[in-house]
């Protein structure tokens, strides 16, 4: 598996009791700071590239700092900005250290709101200035602004002309400064409307100002800017009144679960990282639905608001299949439903030689996946047993027993992934010999020239990991033939929702595609598509069509998966190299409940994704295809 980078992660606590109530009940005022803690190192995973967090103190006096933020880069990150807030309380006398009171008055980042936030760029774009969470300051403590979030936006240039027609004058062009701004703008705009609100009612000076703040009603806020929103996103905020917010876009690609009882309220990306961290069951934590926002107010107040109608559900079925924690309850039987699904086309391929093919996995993304794929094997194998008994009849003899019941699935951890390689030699040659000790092999777990081996990934992108690494390694081990499965189906278009998948030409299903399509002497349809997907872009009106999967139309998964296993062979491989793949149709069964595929299918759930596939093929002739012919 080639890894990937994807979506980021959010965490948010509110507390809703004073300080000392935590530090009487649970030893400490920093509850929520260690909470947070835990609620982000859970969801590592989702933010290799950078952390940082947001603490807001609502009961601060006038002219005392009440937003505090900390952000570092690099896969210690978490650990480096908890460090640094940790760092600020070491001097301080332990009698004080304990008093909340004191800590409340006195000490950063000793609050009642906390937000988090794990980064993981898919815009290739790195450095401190990138990390969220982003701040928005004003001298009036409502109109303070803080943002993070799980997103990527697919109309950017929408959104930068909608910001521009107001007159404001960005000074970045990126789809989380444009929304930060959006989302300010229209918290000032709804500070000005209370404003008026109040002064009409007589109100003056200080006054005016507190009815403002424990009166901003973000709906109003969230609502306009949401409203010109393309794309799969889950974006959270808090303002420095005490103000937060968390919401889930239409369409529900992106997911976040919160829980809240009398004490905290809680947001995390993943069901099961709040599960571990609050010690709750399942059915206590809450998934927010598709357009909704969670709001916590100045006061502690909880409710859900509908912000945007729904659109069609596409809840991300990658995120399941690759991305999520599979400790959580639905997810586990998911993937090893996955893997059970490809039991039939697996004895096809071995020719349901069972007795002289060994079955392994990937390390370690496919494991649970390769626990699915053992038990319909074995359903298979225990029904194989049942009749090969009740054909024998009055025959049966003890040695026919014994032979029959001996008869097992031989799963062996065939490859293990070796340390971290740096690949730090840039030639050629040096570099891919480096490449093929990423992983390794447990020798003698096969018979050499007699079994064949089955190999469970959870999806192949690229294949050059495949092809760089694991397919020269696996191969000295002599099998017969080498099956790779994938337990999720061909990936054949680009992501614009929040996965590291934007190029056409990264995708070894598209290269097989186009592959078989000059074999067929078919170019025609490489550039008719290509003319297609330009006129789409300078189109006004009409529907939005997806015309790269006109590329796919005269191929059968078969033919692709086929053609994808001779571009993964070569001449020093002995082994025959085979290929299956998940059908959409398991997919679906496997994740009902996640039925977004666009990866697989290129139903594009919003117009900016299909825009954009059209964009990314049009890239692919003009910079990579028209330039190989020439």
């Amino acid at each position: 598996m080639e890894e990937l980078k994807h979506e980021c992660g959010v965490a948010m606590i509110r507390l809703l009791k004073p300080l000392d109530y935590y530090q009487t009940k649970y030893g400490s005022w920093m509850y929520a700071l260690n909470k947070l803690y835990l609620l982000m190192e859970k969801q590592h995973n989702r933010g290799q590239e950078g952390a940082g967090l947001v603490c807001v103190k609502i009961a601060a006096k006038a002219g005392e700092e009440y937003m505090f933020r900390e952000r570092a880069v690099g896969t210690g990150a978490i650990t480096e900005i908890f460090d640094s807030v940790y760092k600020q309380f070491k001097d301080i006398p332990c009698d004080k250290l304990k008093d909340p009171a004191y800590a409340e008055n006195e000490l950063p980042f000793a609050g009642s709101l906390y937000m988090g936030h794990l980064r993981y760029s898919t815009t290739g774009k790195s450095g401190l200035s990138y990390i969220h969470p982003f701040l928005r300051r004003s001298n009036w403590r409502a109109r303070n602004l803080a943002i993070c979030g799980n997103f990527n936006m697919t109309n950017v240039g929408e959104i930068f002309n909608e910001i521009t027609s107001t007159g404001q004058h960005p000074r970045n062009y990126s789809d989380t400064y444009f929304i930060l701004e959006q989302l300010g703008h229209r918290l000032d705009r709804e500070s000005e409307r209370l404003f008026r609100q109040f002064e009409n009612m007589g109100l003056k000076d200080l006054d005016i100002t507190l009815a403002i703040e424990e009166n901003i009603d973000l709906v109003n806020v969230i609502e306009k800017a949401a409203s010109t929103w393309d794309g799969g996103y889950v974006i959270c905020g808090v303002t420095g009144s005490g103000e937060s917010f968390t919401i889930r876009d239409p369409w529900g690609i992106r997911t976040a679960f919160y829980y809240y009882d009398d004490e905290i309220a809680v947001v995390a990306s993943e069901r099961p990282v709040i599960q571990t961290v609050m010690n709750v069951p399942i059915n206590e934590v809450k998934e927010l639905q598709q357009g909704e926002a969670l709001l916590v107010n100045s006061k502690g107040k909880i409710r859900t608001a509908q912000i945007l109608p729904k659109e069609k559900f596409h809840a991300c079925s990658f995120e399941r299949i690759y991305f999520s924690r599979g400790s959580d309850y639905d997810i586990y039987r998911e993937r090893k439903q996955l893997g059970e699904n490809l039991v039939e086309p697996i004895l096809k391929k071995i020719d349901y030689d069972i007795d002289n093919t060994v079955f392994s996995f990937i390390p370690n993304t496919a494991e649970v996946a390769y626990y699915g794929m053992l038990e319909g094997l074995q359903n298979y194998l225990d029904g194989l047993k049942t009749a090969q008994l009740l054909s024998k009849g009055d025959s049966l003899t003890e040695k026919d027993i014994t032979n029959i019941l001996s008869q097992r699935i031989r799963g062996e951890k065939v490859a293990l992934k070796d340390i971290k390689l740096r690949t730090f030699i840039a030639e050629g040659n040096s570099r891919n010999d480096l490449a093929t000790h990423v992983y390794d092999i447990t020798y003698g777990s096969i018979i050499p020239g007699e079994d064949n081996l089955v190999v469970i990934d959870d999806s192949i992108v690229r294949g050059t990991t495949l092809k760089q690494s694991i397919i020269s390694i696996l191969d000295r081990l002599n099998p017969k033939k080498i099956i790779f499965v994938s337990s999720s189906p061909q990936i054949r278009y680009p992501d614009y929702y929040g996965i590291d998948m934007s190029s056409m030409n990264e995708f070894i299903a598209f290269k097989a595609a186009i592959e078989l399509l000059r074999e067929r002497k078919r170019e025609d349809i490489i550039i008719d598509t290509y003319n297609n997907a330009k006129r789409q872009l300078i189109r006004t009106g009409g529907a939005n069509i997806n015309f790269v999967k006109d590329i796919y139309v005269n191929f059968t998964d078969e033919d692709i998966s086929a053609k994808m296993a001779k571009m993964l062979s070569s001449p020093t491989i002995r082994a025959k190299i085979e290929i299956v793949y998940q059908t959409l149709e398991g997919l679906h069964r496997a994740c009902p409940r996640h039925p977004g595929d666009w990866y697989f299918s290129g139903n594009y759930p919003t117009p900016g994704g299909t825009r954009m596939v059209n964009q990314a093929y049009i890239n692919y002739i003009e910079e990579i295809y028209l330039k190989q012919d020439n």
